[in-house]
C-alpha cells in the first residue's frame, strides 16, 4: 500500500511515494522558472507548476510498477495566487508569488483596518498574503468579467487540474493564509471580501486537511482513480510531518524562506507582535488546530542568489564546505531582506544589505555570513515566540533543504541554547502531506504515525547540542540587530 505526496514548492515540484511504514519508495523532482518582471515583483507561470506536478506524479507512478496507491496529499507554497478559468482550467495571468511586494503601498493605506484583520485572520497587513494580490489582479490583471474567473492558491489550481475540473477546493490551512478567512468563525469573511472586492463565488470551497475531496481523472494526463485526501500549506504540512501534534512542540523549515511554527492547540491564541496566528490543520471532523508562526522570507533563496546571481558557488551544496574554510565571517554580516523582512519586523520596505566589508573579505566570508543570517533570523523569531507563548522552547525540530548543513545546525543550537533535531528524512513537507492523506484513507492512525517518529532520535549525527562557549564565532545579538536596522525602511515609495 502506497501513499503519494505532491509538494509544489516555490522553485520546484517533488512527488514522493511512501509505504505503510513511512519509508520513501520513489521520488521525482522538477524545477520550474521564476519570473521577475519588475523590482519587487515575483511571478510563476502556473502551467509550469502543473507540468512539473503531472510529470513527477507520472514518473513516480511508473516506478511503483502497479502497486496500489491509497491516496495522494497535496502541499504547496502558500499565499501565491492563481487566477484561472474554472471551466477550462487555464490560467488567466501569471501567478503572483508569496514573495511579491507590489501591493506594499496598498497595505499601507489599510492601516486603520489592522485590528480587524488581526482579530479575524491572525495575520498582519503585508503584501505577503493573498488578499491584496487578488485585489491587484482584479484591478490590473485584465481578467475576463465572467463567472468562470476564479482565484485559488496553488493547491486549488493543482487539484482542479488533477480532477479535470471536478473539484474547486482548498483546505483550512491554506485558506487561513489568504487574509480573507476568519480563522475563529472558520468561513470566508464577508467584510474582508468586500474590502478587497472579492466575490465569494470566485473562491474555493474550504475542506478539512485530512479528508477525501476528489479523485484524479485520467483525462488530465495522470493515473486516474487516485483519491486526493490530504491538503495543507507547506509549513503546516511540515509541522505535521515532524509529528508536532502536541501543543508546545515546534519545528523550523529551512526552505526558500524559513518558517517556524509552534502547535498552539485547539484554541486560537490572541495576536502577538511580530508573529502570526494561523490554522495548522483539521483532521476530518475534529476541531481545527492552530499554530503560532514566525515567517522569514529569505533563506534558501539567499543561497540561490549566491549561486545564480553572484556565482560565488556553483551548486547549493558548495555553501557549507566553502563557509567551513574560515573560522567566522570576518566581520561581514548579510541581512537577506530581498523581499522585505518578515517576523518579527514585518517591514515590506527593508532590502538586503552586506555590511562590514574590508579588503580582506573573501568568497568564504560571504558564504559564512549567509549561513550566519539563517541562524540569526531564526534566533529573532524564537525570542519573539518564547515571549508570546510564555514557555521557553526546549527543542527545535528542523527540516528543509538547508537542514542538511551540519555547520548551520550546530550554529543554530549554539545561538538558541537548545538541542536542534534533524529527522532522518529532511523533506518533512511531503511526509506531512502523505500522512494527512493516509489518515483519511485509513492507511494508518495517529498512533501508528507516532510509532514511526524518528525526530527524538539521540543519534549525534541528527541531534545538535549547544556549545555553551559559542566557539562558532556568530555575530553578537547587538551587532546583528544593528545590521537589521540598517536594512529597514530602505525603499521610499514617494
Amino acid at each position: 500500500m502506497i501513499v503519494l505526496a505532491i509538494d509544489a514548492g516555490t522553485t520546484g515540484v517533488r512527488t514522493r511515494a511512501l509505504d505503510i511504514h513511512g519509508a520513501t519508495r520513489a521520488v521525482a523532482y522538477r524545477e520550474f522558472p521564476q519570473h521577475f518582471p519588475r523590482p519587487g515583483w515575483v511571478e510563476h507561470d502556473a502551467l509550469d507548476i502543473w507540468d512539473a506536478a503531472r510529470d513527477t506524479l507520472n514518473e513516480v507512478a511508473a516506478q511503483l510498477h502497479g502497486e496500489t496507491i491509497a491516496g495522494v496529499g497535496i502541499t504547496n507554497q502558500r499565499e501565491t495566487v492563481v487566477a484561472f478559468d474554472r471551466r477550462t482550467g487555464q490560467p488567466l495571468h501569471r501567478a503572483i508569488v508569496w514573495q511579491d511586494r507590489r501591493t506594499a503601498a496598498r497595505c499601507d493605506t489599510l492601516a486603520d483596518r489592522l485590528p480587524m484583520v488581526r482579530a479575524r485572520t491572525g495575520l498582519v497587513l503585508d503584501p505577503y498574503f493573498s488578499a491584496t494580490k487578488i485585489e491587484w489582479l482584479l484591478e490590473h490583471g485584465d481578467l475576463p468579467d465572467s463567472d468562470d474567473t476564479v482565484f485559488g492558491t496553488i493547491d486549488t489550481f493543482l487539484i482542479h487540474r488533477l480532477t479535470a475540473g471536478a473539484a474547486f477546493v482548498t483546505d483550512v490551512s491554506n485558506a487561513s493564509r489568504t487574509m480573507l478567512y476568519d480563522i475563529v468563525a472558520q468561513r470566508w469573511d464577508p467584510d474582508l471580501c468586500a474590502l478587497f472586492g472579492v466575490q465569494l463565488r470566485r473562491l474555493p470551497d474550504v475542506v478539512a486537511s485530512s479528508r477525501r475531496c476528489g479523485v484524479t481523472d485520467a483525462s488530465a494526463g495522470v493515473p486516474g482513480g487516485i483519491p486526493i485526501s490530504g491538503i495543507a500549506g507547506d509549513q503546516q504540512a511540515a509541522l505535521f510531518g515532524q509529528r508536532c501534534v502536541s501543543p508546545g512542540t515546534a519545528k523550523n523549515t529551512y526552505g526558500t524562506g524559513s518558517f517556524l511554527l509552534l502547535n498552539a492547540g485547539t484554541t486560537a491564541p490572541p495576536p502577538h507582535d511580530g508573529l502570526l496566528t494561523t490554522i495548522a490543520w483539521q483532521l476530518g471532523d475534529d476541531p481545527v488546530v492552530y499554530a503560532l508562526e514566525g515567517a522569514i522570507f529569505s533563506t534558501g533563496s539567499t543561497v540561490q542568489w549566491l549561486r545564480d546571481e553572484l556565482g560565488i558557488i556553483s551548486a547549493s551544496s558548495d555553501l557549507a564546505p566553502l563557509a567551513a574554510t574560515v573560522a567566522d565571517a570576518g566581520g561581514v554580516i548579510v541581512v537577506p531582506a530581498f523581499a522585505g523582512l518578515g517576523s518579527p519586523w514585518w517591514d515590506a520596505d527593508a532590502r538586503g544589505t552586506i555590511l562590514g566589508l574590508s579588503a580582506g573579505v573573501s568568497r568564504a566570508h560571504i558564504a559564512r555570513a549567509v549561513i550566519d543570517s539563517m541562524v540569526m533570523q531564526t534566533r529573532d523569531v524564537v525570542a519573539a515566540m518564547n515571549t508570546a507563548s510564555g514557555v521557553a522552547l526546549h527543542e527545535l525540530r528542523v527540516d528543509g533543504g538547508a537542514a542538511a548543513m551540519d555547520l548551520m545546525l550546530q550554529l543554530q543550537a549554539d545561538a538558541l541554547g537548545v538541542d536542534v533535531v534533524r529527522p532522518s528524512v529532511i523533506e518533512s513537507t511531503a511526509t506531512g502531506a502523505a500522512m494527512l492523506a493516509g489518515l483519511a484513507e485509513g492507511v494508518w492512525s495517529l498512533d501508528d504515525l507516532s510509532a514511526t517518529d524518528n525526530t527524538h532520535d539521540r543519534d549525534d549525527e541528527r541531534r545538535f547540542r549547544p556549545r555553551r562557549d559559542n566557539p562558532g564565532g556568530l555575530p553578537s545579538t547587538d551587532t546583528w540587530l544593528r545590521a537589521v536596522e540598517r536594512s529597514r525602511a530602505w525603499v521610499r515609495r514617494d
